[in-house]
């Protein structure tokens, strides 16, 4: 499957979204790399599936719940609270992919 410019940009965005999020959890929570964190993955995340596509997941019956501890927890990390967001994303993450991942 060959990939295009747009969704390889956003392959890139989420790598280093997941690189601040390992360095923001190092550097014992560090609220700053949690907000770059959250702009880059969901940046990367909407050039790898497209806008349409992401909102019609978003709003399915199932995943109401994960996406609304998601963006709580984006939120919350936006609002200094980074110890207590990232964990409230989590439990979204787990919300939406729980049924992908096992």
């Amino acid at each position: 499957m060959w990939l295009t410019d747009m969704q390889k940009i956003g392959v890139g965005l989420t790598s280093f979204g997941a690189l601040f999020m390992l360095l923001g959890v190092m550097l014992f929570f560090d609220g700053a790399l949690f907000a770059l964190e959250n702009t880059l993955f969901l940046c990367g995340l909407f050039l790898i599936i497209g806008l349409q596509k992401r909102f019609t997941f978003s709003r399915g019956r199932t995943s109401c719940v994960g996406t609304a501890c998601s963006l709580g927890g984006i939120l919350l990390v936006f609002l200094k609270w980074p110890d207590f967001g990232v964990f409230v994303e989590m439990f979204g993450f787990l919300n939406l992919f729980g049924c992908v991942c096992g």
